[in-house]
C-alpha cells in the first residue's frame, strides 16, 4: 500500500525523470564509451596521439579562432541585440529572421556562403586581397566562418537578456538625466551581464565546434574538427578518437572554470 500510495503520489515526477534521463543518458554513455576506449583501454596510443606537436596546435588554433570570432561578436553583436530588444521600428522581425538564417541552414551551405564572399575572386575577398588579406586556405577564413555561424546565438540570447530587464530601470535613469549612452552602460550591461557571458561562452563553444563552414574556406591550417574528420579517414578510431576525447575533455573542464569564475550558475542557451 506504501509503494502504491507513493508510486501515485508522485507519478508524475516519475514520468518527468525517465523520459527526461534518456536524453540526458545518451549524452553520458557516449562520452563513458569514449573514455573507457580510448583513455582506459588505450591508454598507451591516447597518450601518443594527443602529444603530437601538430594536433596541439590545430586545438589551440581552433580555440584561439573561435576566441576571436566570439570577441567580434560581442563588439558588434552587443549594440545589435540592445537595438533589437529595446526599439520598435519596421522591418525588425525580419532583420531577427536573416540574423537566424546561419542557424537554419546546413553547415555546407554556410561554408560556401562564406567562400562565395571571401574567396580570392570574391565579393568581399578580391578587394581584401589587394590589401594583402587573405582567406583561402587562412586563419582570417576560420574566423569569418566560425562568426557566420556562431554569432546568432551570441545576439538571440543577449536580446533575450535586455528584454527580460525590467523598463522602470531605464525610466528612472532618464528621470535622473541619463541619456541613451549611460543607461545602456550603467544599467543594462551591468543588468544582462548573465546573459553576455552566457552567450559568449555558447558562441564560442560554437565556434570549436564547427565543421562544414570551415572546410570549404580553409581545409588548411586544420581546426581541431578538421583534423578529427582527417585522422578518421586515414587513421580510424584509433586515430581520431585520443583527438575527440580530449576536445570533450577540454570542453567540460573550461565550461566548469567559467562557471565558477563568473558566477554564473548556468551556462545555458535561453
Amino acid at each position: 500500500m506504501r509503494f502504491r500510495n507513493f508510486f501515485k503520489h508522485y507519478f508524475f515526477l516519475i514520468f518527468l525523470i525517465f523520459f527526461g534521463s534518456l536524453l540526458l543518458m545518451l549524452i553520458i554513455l557516449a562520452i563513458i564509451e569514449m573514455v573507457i576506449s580510448h583513455l582506459v583501454l588505450n591508454f598507451n596510443n591516447f597518450i601518443k596521439v594527443i602529444a603530437d606537436e601538430y594536433v596541439l596546435y590545430t586545438i589551440i588554433l581552433t580555440f584561439y579562432a573561435s576566441f576571436v570570432a566570439t570577441i567580434i561578436t560581442i563588439i558588434f553583436g552587443t549594440p545589435l541585440s540592445y537595438l533589437l530588444a529595446q526599439f520598435k521600428f519596421r522591418g525588425k522581425s525580419i532583420i531577427n529572421s536573416i540574423l537566424n538564417i546561419p542557424i537554419m541552414i546546413p553547415h555546407s551551405v554556410a561554408g560556401l556562403i562564406i567562400f562565395s564572399l571571401f574567396y580570392r575572386g570574391g565579393l568581399i575577398g578580391a578587394p581584401l586581397k589587394e590589401l594583402g588579406i587573405l582567406f583561402e586556405e587562412n586563419i582570417n577564413g576560420i574566423i569569418v566562418a566560425l562568426l557566420f555561424v556562431s554569432m546568432p546565438i551570441y545576439i538571440n540570447t543577449v536580446r533575450d537578456g535586455f528584454k527580460m530587464i525590467n523598463p522602470h530601470y531605464s525610466k528612472i535613469g532618464k528621470s535622473l538625466g541619463a541619456n541613451e549612452r549611460k543607461i545602456f552602460t550603467k544599467i543594462m550591461l551591468p543588468l544582462n551581464k548573465r546573459h553576455i557571458i552566457t552567450g559568449s561562452v555558447m558562441c564560442w563553444a560554437r565556434g570549436i565546434s564547427e565543421f562544414g563552414a570551415v572546410i570549404l574556406i580553409a581545409y588548411y591550417p586544420m581546426i581541431a574538427p578538421v583534423l578529427v574528420y582527417f585522422l578518421f579517414n586515414t587513421q580510424g578510431l584509433a586515430g581520431s578518437g585520443p583527438v575527440a576525447l580530449l576536445l570533450i575533455l577540454l570542453c567540460f573542464f573550461i565550461f566548469i572554470i567559467i562557471h565558477y569564475l563568473t558566477g554564473v550558475k548556468d551556462l545555458e542557451l535561453r
